[in-house]
């Protein structure tokens, strides 16, 4: 970036009075050269820096005299002039030091004259007494002090008036300080003097020498009342919490300093502070002077916070080194630490937290230092099994994932400090075998690894003992350690935490070995891991593996790349050998060894690890794998290859050839990516590039000036310079042709945001060159007319990001840019932009904006605009820009406020007609965004200013009253009826009037019913309202119709509201104000500012539509913190008011109060939060404080049903309060209150507060516990510890228990109730109740409470909970990891013992009759009915009941009269289920082998239970003829679950004999009911996709052979969809050579008849069964054309009906898993029909399919595209088409081209188009310079943007080999001009009455860009025929296709004529299709060019155009 000039150094020009400059001037001599004169032109200067040159002068000076000068009154009074110039000077003045530092060098004997000189200047400084220039003294007090020997010993002679001086100076500002309560701005700077004075009186002891000795410690000594009186003054402080907390904190280092220097003797100071610490003082044992000055520590009642600073100042201020204070000094130490643990369980406010942190590591440092000369009970109290080191230990982990990083740090430092100290302690003795270290590194290693603090711990045992020792207990320790770094938050601790073992681990061995073969054993440990990691590991494990750990690894280790690339390189090998026999395409999802070899070497080179880059080309990696790895499938290895080009430790590195080859063929296929992220990474990267060669080229270019000299050659480039720079030119105008062709119409938002943010960076980097300063490449040089516009037509972009990428980019270039547009062009664009600034669509107005700030700053605008300004400005072409933007800016508002006040009068009158015609928000959008671009702080034109801002205003307020009543309706979404019936429209009537007064439309007087399709005219419908002239239409407006909706007003109105409250905020923020009326500066004033403030207060508190509230919110954020920085105290002091008068309006519970109540209190919460979050942080928060105590005791649960509102009211603004990341660490105090009311909340009778808790209360956990960015419900990383948590939040202990004890008891009775759910949720609330170790017992426990089988009678609702509860007890238990495996299967062996006593529940008896089953029914509904009490039991509970009953009484009486006994014992299906649940999760948990090998389960005989229930189960007796019970599905899924497990443990048993399972699968097959057949059809499926992967350790289960006749049978006769579709899967994963003969036998139909069905399947049926059949029907044909290649032309018919389906099934409309299905199909059929050497479909079919894989390629899906690349390469890698090239096109006969051009240039546009294109075609030249093999490319991952090159070079390939040029070229003319295109419609569709819909959405492509396919297509034919040879078989052929393109080049221009001025902003959509259009024509005419000229025929396709024209 060219030679940066070095900042100069500002200093402050040095001033002295008038008096001392006539002294200096009577003094100075004629010469000039005495000191005097010295002085005098020194400060005559005005620059402060050549006033340093002369100070430094002065001592030289005043050395040249002797001593007799002393007497000389010119050095006297220069001297004294001197004094008066260091106190002057400020503090941070270099001037000041500099004089101090000339000072202290002056002559001895000038010594005492300057001290008296000096200490007479500083005793009129003390002497001032205006309170705010005492800072000033205070700071010279401090700077004497500082190494200024002057000043010190002024200081020394004036210490008592100094002393005196700091002891008025603090108690008046303490005064002041009261006085000025409110004024956050004054309260901050005098609490900054206050800490300042502080420090410097602390200061004065320290270091005045006075202080050494005893004389001024006599009682009557001035000094000594002085020292005192401040002592006294800091006990004040320290217990003053108005005070901020760093002066209390200050006070407390002062008061034990003042305590150590005044106390005598010193041996009994420990003694005293420790009493004082203790609270317990001897008021009669310590001196009068210590009760008078600390009489409130002696005595008083000190707080927590006044203890924690005294404990602060006694670690900081006494003396511990070497024990100095001794054994009295050991027992403060450990006094201290016991008061600290004190109050470490008190304070919880998180800046107090933060200072006791801070204290609790200050003290273990302290005792560091004792314990280096300590006694031995010192040692035994603080050794690492002492009681004071374990509390330590405690606080640590308690706070060592604290939420603030400062505390966490401090933990770290403390458990250092621990290992230290009991390493202290133990001195002498080993470290390693010692029981504290080896406790502590296994408690550690236990810990699981998303615990933050572990990482912290473990690294510094590493540093106290070393890694070896802890590999020892584990060595797979890094890499559990790499397997975690895929959570984002434990990166930078894993990271840490390796390196620091790395490296601890490469010195221990090479301490312990001699030779190098430590390096293989250190590369094993921590490269080897890496590796895997990088190969196989998660995506986001390699990112974060990559961007954290590698550079460490390399950094430290350089000579580990070698052993890393190696290995990386044989993998790629290995895998490309293995792909080339086996071609199986790894996932999109997977970077492999290529992407860890690029990410290796990008880091490698980036730190410097390469010494260049041709070693790495030549050395490391050859130039196909850079290739390979730029157009990866995997982003992230493109990124990083990408990064290895790009990135270099040295910024002046030449940029080589080969580099810049390869970047422009990464631009090429790279722009269009879709992710965000991605896409920044490749424009930084890109930048750091471009600075590179802006760098590297001032090199270069004074290496070439210095050749020309005849200078020695340097080694920094092999060629020479001028070589290169002209190389750099090329490229750079070579990337700039890709980016600006890249803009092409229709090309996607990812691909112009690249571009536009690219040439940004170009625009930046290469900037125009200043003063001499070389600059290798300017963009403005490449910019002309059609690169002008295409930039500008990025402003009709739907996306701001792209307008905005766009503007800038413009505003960066040369203002010559818009000589490119002529005055009429221009007046249309500001035509076009006042046009789009009213439109309905809401992103047409920011279009506008941009569109006139453009012209604004361009200084573009019509003359005649000039009108609107009453001071009119001279502005020539000397003016500077800044007044010409301003005069434009000011004219374009005008412009803007004019047409708004006519639209804002047109809507007071019909609010419809604003809301259908001319929506206001996009003028008010366009006014704020030209405010926004203009310096506002500088404006020319103020008195042009003051009255539109003012107008602005009312304007503003008008608009806002026009809107307001929908936006404050209490329904704003449905204010315009649309119903069709009266009664609904009734219903209306009262919403339409609450909005009467503001309208005299019918549509507000009478709820109107609309017909369908109906519509008003906007000139009938003013007719009918008298009220309205004619006259009030807006200017040039035509009256339309249109229809009005609902929707159409609500946008209108709450985006005014938005934009008004975004422009009132905007004037706020930036516009001066006037402090008073009468000032000439500032435009907004004070009263104008309370307005604004009024309107956001009404609208905030009174708007119902969120979209209103929340940017109104935005507004007023941006008002409050003017007004709490302004100084102005009436103005700072508002928000104050307002917050007063809200909380005030809430806690009343008035009924006329306007609040809402509903919709989470709407703007409420808002207009609250923007006051607290702008409050100064660095305050006291008291309005935070005020307003949480208020809140809290609103949100409190009150019997009162009229306090239900505030209450209401108070939780939704706590959520907000709490939500607010603003407010920071602030909120945690209230943590706990607010989750007490969240949780009382949750029993209020009303439901309003209930729900309100509950969103409270999920406010409050993700505050607590972070974020939650897991999916799984309970995430590692969002919980924390019971000790962390009550340590945090103490109060919630006794709260939550009691609560939990309620809870408790009521889980039983709910575990119980009648009501399914709740029995259900019971269940799961258990859980968390009972501890993992207690599970089992607890298991155990509610098992015995079932009933057993004797038992008459039992609740079946009992038993369902009491199972459910055991159910999900034991499947926490079996989730949990913290067992170990043997007693894990003992506690599940026991419970399954238990289980088995009560296997009646799942069995089925012969002993109960249907009339026992009728009489329990009975019982269990009376039972329900009689329990009224019951609150679970609701009317609808009754009811069911009641209606059951009589059906249960007649079931009874039948049975009676009959002798049927069914074998039923338990009615209840739903416990049953339940039960076999049970069973179900004991199998899967102890199916497993033991030490003897015998099975658990088999060996207690579990199994043959089991068999017994199945067995007497419905499954093998079948249900009753048409049963149905409740719970009969989940009846059903729980047994056959159990049954399937059942099978495979009784065919794993008994060898697969069949003879010995329980029941076939066969006979599950044929169950009645579907939910048997899908799991059983599940788990075979599973089965055969394991066996068809090759995943299956012994392929497929003998059970399942032979089974193709049965699922053939069941595929036809099956009606349930969801096991049909299992079936289809089935059969699709078995091989069809053992099936598809059974066919005609089995299901009597053919294989053929076979395929058509299934084909029939494929058309009909949904989108799940559709893939699966289309799938089975392509497998079946593949199976034909294999193995019967004589029967092929028999099913030629079925084979054309399966091309078309597979055509239909690519369409968009389609779901993913459709196109999926078709990409599987191609993919699989590819050798067979897309690249067989021998077609076997016709040719028209074939290209069909490359079609289907061409669009699919385009799909808008990224899984579809990528799934579309395997197609690809699968037809790359077979043996016929690995080998060919796309090379670039040939030139085409330019002169047949250019003479085509110049003939039809007068017939219609596109001749014109042709014509530029001789210079060459954006759609030919954008094109890669670096050739495609498909060699390279055949066995790689490429991304879906080089796949579709790809495809199409292999398909021309193709044509080519089978010889079918001559019928294939028309197909691919026809794709080349868009088949289907019908460009009539587009001239019916330009002819039609626009119709505009709100929020219909335009033609938006993220990914498919129609031109790209063009220039693909188009390349690869140019390259086919140039290179075959291939002549037109015919000229009647040609003259066909010119034909067909002439046709369609006559419509294209007729389109164009009828597009409006300035269509592509107006007529965006249309413009972008035609051109779209034309470009596509474009390509087709150059081609026909190509054949016509390749003929010789020139004059063919000239007479066609020639006979049109004449046609014309």
């Amino acid at each position: 970036m060219g030679v940066k000039k070095k900042k100069e150094m500002q200093v402050t020009v040095l001033t002295i009075c008038h008096q001392d400059l006539e002294t200096l001037k009577s003094f100075a001599d004629v010469e000039g050269k005495n000191l005097a004169s010295l002085l005098l032109r020194c400060v005559q200067l005005t620059d402060g820096v050549s006033q340093i040159h002369y100070v430094k002068q002065i001592v030289p000076l005043l050395e040249k005299v002797d001593e007799n000068g002393v007497c000389d009154p010119t050095i006297q009074s220069c001297l004294d002039i001197l004094a008066g110039i260091y106190l002057s000077l400020s503090l941070k003045n270099p001037l000041k030091k500099v004089l101090a530092s000339s000072l202290n060098s002056l002559p001895e004997f000038f010594l005492p004259e300057a001290v008296h000189r000096f200490t007479s200047r500083l005793q009129e400084e003390l002497n001032t007494t205006d309170l705010y220039s005492y800072r000033k003294v205070i700071d010279n007090i401090s700077s004497c002090m500082e190494n200024f020997n002057l000043g010190r010993a002024g200081v020394n002679n004036l210490l008592k008036n100094v002393l005196h001086f700091l002891q008025k100076s603090l108690i008046e500002i303490v005064e002041e300080n009261r006085k000025c309560a409110g004024n956050h701005i004054i309260q901050t700077q005098l609490m900054n003097d206050l800490l300042v004075g502080i420090r410097v009186s602390m200061m004065l002891v320290q270091k005045v020498q006075d202080f050494q000795g005893n004389l001024w410690k006599a009682s009557n000594s001035p000094i000594w009342q002085n020292m005192c009186g401040l002592l006294s003054i800091f006990t004040k402080f320290l217990s003053d919490d108005d005070l901020l907390q760093t002066v209390q904190s200050t006070s407390g280092l002062a008061i034990i300093l003042f305590i150590k220097t005044m106390f005598h003797p010193s041996e009994k100071i420990p003694h005293l502070i420790s009493s004082v610490l203790l609270h317990s003082v001897d008021c009669t044992s310590v001196p009068e002077w210590f009760m008078s000055s600390c009489r409130s520590l002696c005595c008083g009642n000190v707080s927590g916070s006044a203890v924690l600073f005294l404990c602060q100042g006694t670690l900081a201020m006494l003396d511990w080194q070497n024990g100095s204070m001794g054994r009295s000094g050991e027992a403060l130490l450990l006094d201290t630490a016991h008061v600290l643990f004190t109050l470490s369980s008190q304070i919880k406010e998180p800046t107090l937290e933060m200072f006791l942190s801070r204290i609790m590591a200050s003290w273990t440092n302290s005792a560091i230092q004792v314990l280096e000369s300590s006694s031995p009970s010192l040692r035994d109290s603080l050794n690492g099994n002492s009681s004071i080191v374990g509390r330590l230990l405690e606080y640590v982990y308690t706070h060592w994932e604290h939420p603030l990083d400062a505390l966490r740090h401090q933990t770290k430092i403390m458990f250092k400090n621990l290992l230290q100290m009991h390493r202290l302690t133990v001195e002498g003795a080993g470290l390693v075998p010692d029981p504290f270290f080896v406790k502590l590194t296994e408690c550690l290693l236990r810990l699981e690894w998303h615990i933050k603090g572990k990482y912290m711990c473990l690294g510094c045992l590493v540093e106290c003992i070393g890694i070896e020792h802890i590999l020892a207990i584990d060595k797979t320790i890094p890499s559990q350690i790499l397997e975690v770094m895929g959570d984002q938050s434990l990166v930078p601790y894993a990271s840490d935490l390796l390196e620091t073992m790395f490296k601890n681990h490469k010195s221990h061995l090479k301490s312990q070995t001699a030779e190098s073969s430590w390096i293989d054993q250190w590369h094993e440990t921590w490269v080897s891991p890496l590796l895997f990691i990088l190969c196989e590991g998660n995506l986001d494990q390699k990112s974060y593996v990559i961007d954290y750990y590698l550079p460490k690894l390399l950094s430290y280790s350089p000579e580990s790349l070698q052993y890393m690339v190696k290995i990386l390189q044989t993998s790629i090998d290995a895998k490309t050998g293995q792909e080339q026999s086996f071609p199986s395409l790894g996932s999109c999802n997977s970077r492999g060894a290529l992407g860890a070899l690029m990410a290796c070497l990008r880091i490698a080179r980036a730190h410097g690890h390469l010494q260049s880059a041709t070693d790495t080309w030549e050395n490391l990696v050859s130039g196909a794998r850079i290739k390979q790895g730029l157009i990866h499938q995997h982003c992230q290895v493109r990124i990083d290859t990408l990064g290895l080009l790009c990135e270099s430790n040295r910024s002046t590195e030449i940029v080589s050839m080969e580099e810049m080859q390869w970047i422009q063929f990464f631009i090429t296929y790279n722009l269009n990516s879709q992710s965000p992220g991605v896409r920044q990474q490749i424009c930084s990267l890109l930048k750091k590039l471009f600075c590179r060669i802006q760098e590297s080229s001032q090199v270069l270019y004074k290496l070439e000036q210095n050749k020309s000299k005849h200078e020695p050659e340097k080694e920094l480039t092999k060629q020479h310079p001028s070589v290169s720079l002209q190389q750099y030119k090329n490229f750079m105008s070579s990337i700039c042709n890709s980016l600006f062709e890249a803009l092409f119409p229709g090309s996607s938002y990812s691909t112009r945001f690249s571009a536009l943010t690219i040439l940004g960076s170009i625009a930046e980097v290469f900037h125009v060159p200043e003063g001499r300063i070389y600059t290798v490449y300017q963009l403005n040089h490449d910019i002309d007319v059609g690169r002008f516009q295409a930039l500008m037509e990025c402003f009709t972009s739907t996306f701001e990001d792209v307008k905005m990428l766009a503007f800038d980019l413009l505003m960066k270039l040369s203002k010559t840019a818009v000589h490119f547009q002529d005055s009429e062009k221009l007046q249309g664009l500001f035509q076009a932009a006042l046009a789009l600034s009213t439109s309905t669509k809401p992103y047409d107005c920011v279009t506008a904006s941009y569109l006139l700030n453009f012209l604004i700053w361009q200084d573009a605008l019509p003359s005649s605009l000039s009108a609107y300004l009453t001071q009119q400005v001279a502005c020539g072409d000397g003016d500077r820009p800044a007044t010409v933007v301003e005069r434009n800016t000011l004219m374009v508002i005008k412009c803007l406020m004019e047409n708004l006040e006519e639209e804002v009068y047109q809507a007071e009158n019909s609010l419809l007609q604003a809301a259908a015609s001319f929506p206001m928000y996009g003028r008010v959008h366009c006014i704020t965004g030209a405010l926004q671009k203009l310096s506002l702080n500088s404006l020319q034109l103020v008195s042009e200013w003051r009255p539109v801002v003012e107008k602005l205003l009312l304007m503003s307020y008008r608009l806002s009253t026009v809107v307001s009543p929908v936006i404050q309706s209490s329904s704003p979404e449905g204010l315009i009826p649309m119903d069709t019936d009266s009664e609904s429209a009734s219903r209306l009537q009262m919403i339409l009037n609450e909005i009467q007064p503001r309208d005299t439309n019918d549509y507000f007087n009478q709820a109107k019913i609309l017909k369908e399709h109906d519509s008003f005219d906007m000139k009938d419908l003013n007719a009918s309202v008298v009220n309205i002239d004619i006259s009030t239409e807006i200017k040039g407006k035509e009256v339309k119709t249109c229809d009005v909706t609902a929707q159409m007003v609500l946008v209108c109105c709450w985006r005014s509201m938005k934009e008004v409250a975004l422009l009132l905020g905007t004037l706020c923020q930036l516009l001066p104000m006037q402090p008073v009326p009468e000032s000439s500066d500032g435009l907004l004033t004070v009263e104008q500012v309370k307005e604004i403030g009024d309107y956001f207060k009404q609208h905030l508190l009174q708007s119902r539509h969120r979209g209103a509230f929340e940017l109104a919110y935005t507004g007023f954020v941006k008002l409050t913190e003017v007004l709490n920085r302004c100084p102005n105290v009436s103005l700072q002091k508002l928000p104050e008011q307002w917050l007063w008068s809200v909380l005030e309006e809430i806690k009343c519970s008035d009924p006329s109060s306007k609040l809402c109540a509903t919709r989470r209190s709407a703007g409420i919460p808002f207009y609250i939060q923007a006051l607290l979050a702008s409050e100064p942080k660095k305050g006291k928060m008291d309005l935070l404080k005020i307003t949480m105590k208020e809140l809290i005791s609103l949100a409190g649960p009150t019997d009162d049903l009229q306090s239900t509102v505030p209450q209401v009211h108070a939780l939704n603004i706590l959520r907000a309060l709490f939500r607010d990341t603003r407010l920071g660490e602030n909120i945690i105090p209230y943590v706990a209150d607010g989750a007490k009311a969240a949780i009382l909340g949750f029993t209020s009778p009303v439901w309003a507060v209930r729900n309100s808790s509950t969103l409270l209360f999920s406010a409050l956990i993700t505050r607590i516990f972070g974020v939650k960015r897991a999916k799984d419900e309970l995430s590692k990383t969002n919980r924390m510890t019971g000790r962390e948590f009550f340590s945090r939040f103490p109060e919630l202990y006794p709260f939550l228990l009691k609560q939990l004890e309620t809870v408790a008891n009521a889980v039983d009775r709910c575990g119980h109730s009648p009501v399914y759910h709740s029995r259900e949720m019971a269940a799961r609330a258990l859980v968390p109740f009972v501890m993992i170790d207690h599970i089992p017992n607890t298991i155990r426990t509610l098992l015995a409470t079932l009933p057993s089988c004797t038992d008459q009678c039992f609740r079946q609702n009992h038993i369902h909970g009491t199972l459910l509860q055991v159910f999900h007890l034991l499947q926490a238990y079996s989730d949990s990891k913290h067992r170990t495996n043997s007693d894990f299967q003992h506690e599940l062996t026991d419970i399954t013992v238990c289980t088995k006593a009560k296997l009646w529940l799942a069995k089925r008896s012969p002993n109960l009759s249907p009339l026992t089953i009728s009489t329990m029914w009975f019982k269990e509904l009376l039972h329900i009915l009689n329990e009224e009490k019951n609150p679970f039991i609701g009317e609808k509970c009754h009811l069911q009941c009641l209606l059951i009953l009589p059906f249960v009484c007649c079931s009874a009486r039948y049975f009676k009269s009959t002798d049927t006994v069914f074998n039923m014992q338990n009615p209840c299906l739903v416990t049953r289920a339940v039960y076999i649940d049970i069973l179900f999760l004991l199998t899967c948990c102890l199916n497993k082998s033991v030490k003897d090998n015998q099975p658990v389960l088999e060996s207690l005989g579990f199994w043959e239970e089991v068999r017994g229930i199945i067995s007497g189960s419905e499954l093998i007796t079948g249900f009753p003829c048409a049963f149905k019970a409740p719970g009969l599905p989940q009846y059903l899924e729980s047994l056959t679950r159990l049954t399937i497990a059942a099978v495979w443990a009784a065919a794993a048993k008994s060898g697969e004999r069949e003879r010995d399972v329980p029941i076939s699968f066969s006979q599950l097959l044929e169950s009645a009911f579907p939910e048997v057949r899908s799991l059983t059809l599940e788990a075979l499926l599973e089965k055969f996709l394991s066996a068809a992967s090759g995943l299956g350790e012994k392929g497929l289960p003998p059970l399942l052979c032979n089974m193709g006749e049965k699922f053939l049978l069941l595929a036809m006769k099956e009606n349930h969809p969801e096991c049909f579709c299992k079936i289809l899967k089935i059969l699709h994963c078995m091989d069809p050579g053992e099936w598809l003969p059974q066919t005609e036998h089995c299901v009597h139909l053919t294989p053929k008849e076979f395929l058509i069905w299934t084909m029939d399947v494929a058309s009909n049926e949904r989108s799940e069964i559709q893939s699966v059949a289309l799938r089975l029907a392509s497998k079946v044909i593949s199976h034909h054309m294999q193995t019967c290649v004589e029967n092929r032309e028999l099913i030629a018919a079925e084979l054309k009906q399966w091309v078309q389906l597979v055509i239909l099934s690519c369409e968009d409309h389609l779901p993913t898993e459709s196109r999926l299905a078709v990409v599987e199909v191609l993919t699989s059929t590819a050798p067979l029909f897309l690249t067989n050497p021998h077609p076997i479909l016709e040719l028209q079919d074939t290209l069909a399919l490359w079609k289907c894989v061409l669009t699919l390629l385009q799909s808008e899906e990224q899984a579809v595209r990528d799934a579309a690349t395997e197609t690809v390469t699968t037809a790359m890698s077979q043996e016929n088409t690995c080998q060919s090239t796309a090379e670039g096109p040939l030139p085409i006969t330019r002169e047949a081209f250019s003479h085509l051009g110049r003939k039809l240039k007068d017939s219609c546009r596109l001749g014109e188009r042709i014509l530029i294109w001789e210079s060459g075609s954006p759609l030919l030249n954008y094109l890669p310079s670096v050739s495609l093999s498909n060699e390279e490319f055949a066995f790689c991952q490429v991304d879906a943007s080089i796949a579709l090159a790809l495809a199409l070079a292999v398909l021309c390939d193709l044509l080519q080999q089978w010889n079918q040029l001559a019928p294939g070229l028309p197909i691919l003319l026809g794709w080349l001009l868009g088949d289907g295109d019908d460009l009539v419609v587009c001239v019916e569709s330009m002819h039609q009455v626009e119709e505009d819909y709100l929020f219909e959405k335009a033609e938006v492509n993220f990914w498919a860009e129609t031109l790209i396919f063009v220039k693909y297509l188009c390349k690869h034919l140019f390259c086919l025929l140039s290179k075959s040879g291939w002549r037109l078989p015919s000229p009647e052929m040609l003259c066909h296709l010119q034909r067909m393109v002439s046709e369609q080049c006559r419509l294209l221009s007729q389109l164009f004529r009828e597009l409006p001025p300035a269509a592509e902003f107006v007529k965006t959509v249309e413009f972008t299709r035609l051109r779209i259009q034309e470009e596509r024509t474009l390509a087709c005419l150059k081609l026909l060019a190509f054949l016509e000229g390749k003929e010789g025929e020139d004059t063919l396709v000239l007479s066609v155009w020639d006979s049109s024209a004449e046609a014309r």
